[in-house]
């Protein structure tokens, strides 16, 4: 693991405590993640994100690294938010829904910088989680391989 991540991760785990329940692999995959439900005044839905990327992945939530913590006017963090999240997997890209349960702004002198977004997965297809789910598996199986 590059230092810079185990350096990330490190502060992830002292930031959230132990809190998590379900075992994480690191795993550096494109994301695209904006506010849920947002509308337009015409009634279509506004296509307003974020691009960033995971730090870690488990069955039950996932880690992200954001450039800003809010798209616009909207804060991608608050109580009862949800946010919409494309995940590129290497063959299939899947949607979720996500709820934030903590953010922390990354340190100047990180080499990453942004925001650090723990989500918790709420909502997803069953064919996604399907996807998803096996996409994590073989991650812990070959942990090397991501």
């Amino acid at each position: 693991m590059p230092e810079r991540t185990r350096r990330i991760a490190s502060r992830l785990r002292h930031f959230f405590g132990d809190r998590r329940h379900a075992r994480r692999v690191t795993a550096r995959l494109p994301i695209t993640v904006g506010p849920s439900g947002l509308r337009s005044g015409n009634g279509f839905r506004r296509q307003v994100s974020l691009q960033g990327h995971t730090l870690d992945i488990s069955t039950s939530g996932l880690a992200l690294i954001v450039p800003a913590i809010r798209i616009g006017e909207h804060y991608l963090t608050g109580e009862d938010r949800r946010l919409w999240l494309k995940l590129e997997l290497p063959k299939q890209t899947i949607d979720m829904q996500v709820a934030p349960v903590r953010y922390e702004s990354l340190d100047m002198r990180e080499t990453e910088k942004g925001y650090l977004i723990g989500v918790r997965i709420t909502e997803m297809t069953d064919e996604h989680r399907t996807i998803y789910n096996e996409h994590v598996k073989q991650l812990f199986k070959h942990p090397s391989s991501h």
